[in-house]
């Protein structure tokens, strides 16, 4: 049988198996799962969206037979080609349906689909006045728990209790011939015996489809203090970070250098989003007396924290009750005073309201393009590689100047030592059919728009990866792998044995996300 004829065949038999709702073949809808928020990759034969496990197992197991790729996506915010196959001819997997959600507070656990976003999951535990310890990236929104588990991510809860894969339990996950397993013997505990779970944490879906995981919960903490200090430099906002993150008193924090601040993260976007920013901090407070007096300091100091130093960084401090956070935030205070200056917290009051912000920001503050490119350093490189890039910057600014390319950088913590160093390009160009429909034509009709500019694009990648090389001098890692960064060429040659031996046992014939991992 010939290869169009296996895929027709292929596409009938999805057809039958999910109905028209469940099989996209339309050429629009492959147009647009065919890019994320940097690129375009080959057009997938079809988007499947399986409304069950046992329904994901019956689509692998076509796939199996007929010998095409299968390729998983969450929600679609991935920047490192990780859900992109180049070949084409493909089946994407959008497991969105996949969102049930079991709450277990007897033993303090909670399984969910992997399609189910972290706002979601949010809403539902905020009911039960519940959390998990990591409760996702800034996009949560749109990002799922089960991408952010084949990814690995920080944010929300980073800085006490680590990335998303420090929150996962177990999984359950379908390989590449059909078969569901899991990973872990026991639900409450990932270390029954050696760790299965971390095998599938960070492999970009190269070793199978997550369609559950179990995450443990505990409970929310309503008091909070906002926290933001400004820097004159980098290498006081560094010593700044190692100090909190030795001390672990937040929850979670974020650093942001002047671009940024002022311009990608620092926008707002209109009367109507204050408004509800507002309404939140009014909710939040304990006290509304007390969100009200928030309200005022920040409406005093309207935009000069966005442009307090060279470098800010925002704490979210949380407590048993308002003494428990005060005390914690006496403490930072104190032992940052030598190395920065407290500003107004009107930035992280506002994340404390609206943790996931609207996908507004894929593209930059004048309509660009952007992509970030990140690595987590050991905390002794990260001074000398802010130099080293900083060089590289200045000898490419003529001509980024030239082309109207800009960037900015952004920092988080990556568990209890590690820190993630994450630089955001941005360029004219056109705007991609992602990038039309993710955002609506109402919201691009406000912002300035780019025909197509190949040679600031292509200068773009090219800065992009000359980061990535450099990164890769100073022992960075990774997370988001995908196709974007290195990751076997960085094992040593058991590791690297140990590694292409259980993608053997898991998928023979390579179908599961091929290039991934580099795999």
């Amino acid at each position: 049988m010939t290869g169009n004829k296996k895929q027709a065949e292929l596409t009938e038999q999805l057809g039958k198996l999910l109905g028209k709702q469940g099989l996209l073949t339309n050429v629009d809808d492959l147009q647009y799962y065919a890019n994320d928020v940097y690129r375009s990759g080959g057009l997938p034969l079809a988007v499947a969206k399986p409304l069950s496990a046992e329904q994901v197992q019956a689509v692998v197991r076509l796939c199996a037979a007929a010998g095409v790729a299968i390729v998983p996506r969450g929600g679609g915010a991935s920047y490192t080609d990780a859900y992109l196959y180049p070949d084409g001819g493909h089946i994407l997997f959008d497991l969105g349906a996949l969102d049930d959600i079991q709450i277990d507070s007897a033993n303090l656990l909670v399984t969910v689909g992997a399609g189910t976003s972290w706002a979601k999951l949010k809403e539902a535990l905020d009911a039960e006045k519940l959390r998990t310890p990591f409760w996702g990236p800034f996009s949560g929104l749109a990002a799922t728990v089960g991408g952010s588990m084949s990814q690995n991510t920080v944010s929300h809860g980073s800085a006490a209790h680590g990335v998303s894969a420090h929150s996962a339990l177990s999984m359950e996950v379908v390989l590449a011939n059909g078969d569901l397993i899991n990973s872990s013997a026991a639900g409450s505990t990932r270390f029954y015996g050696p760790d299965l779970t971390g095998l599938f944490t960070g492999d970009c879906g190269a070793f199978g489809l997550k369609t559950a995981i179990t995450l443990p919960l505990i409970r929310t903490l309503d008091h909070c203090e906002p926290l933001s200090f400004a820097f004159d430099d980098f290498e006081s906002y560094h010593a700044a970070v190692r100090i909190a993150q030795a001390e672990r008193l937040d929850d979670s924090h974020f650093g942001l250098d002047l671009a940024l601040s002022q311009g990608q993260i620092g926008r707002q976007e209109g009367l109507a989003a204050r408004l509800k920013i507002a309404a939140e901090v009014m909710r939040k407070a304990p006290r509304k007396l007390q969100g009200l007096a928030q309200l005022m300091r920040m409406a005093v100091a309207g935009e000069d924290p966005m442009r307090s130093g060279a470098y800010m960084c925002h704490f979210i401090v949380e407590g048993f009750d308002p003494a428990d956070a005060a005390a914690k935030a006496r403490r930072l205070r104190h032992l940052l005073a030598d190395v920065g200056r407290e500003i107004a917290n009107s930035m992280p009051t506002f994340v404390r309201a609206m943790p996931f912000a609207p996908l507004t920001n894929i593209l930059g503050p004048g309509g660009e393009r952007w992509v970030p490119v990140h690595g987590i350093l050991n905390h002794d490189k990260v001074v000398a590689f802010n130099t080293a890039f900083h060089a590289l910057v200045q000898d490419r600014q003529p001509e980024m100047d030239r082309l109207g390319v800009w960037l900015g950088t952004m920092f988080s913590p990556a568990g209890p030592a590690g820190f993630l160093y994450e630089i955001a390009l941005y360029w004219p160009d056109h705007r991609s059919s992602y990038h039309r429909q993710t955002l609506g034509e109402e919201h691009l009709g406000n912002i300035p728009g780019f025909q197509e500019n190949a040679e600031a694009r292509e200068y773009a990648n090219s800065l992009k990866e000359s980061i990535i090389a450099l990164l890769q001098n100073f022992g960075a890692a990774h997370f988001q792998i995908g196709r974007a960064y290195p990751y076997l060429t960085r094992l040593d040659s058991r590791a690297l044995g140990l590694v292409k031996a259980v993608k053997q046992e898991l998928d023979p014939e390579g179908l599961m996300n091929p290039g991934a991992l580099g795999l």
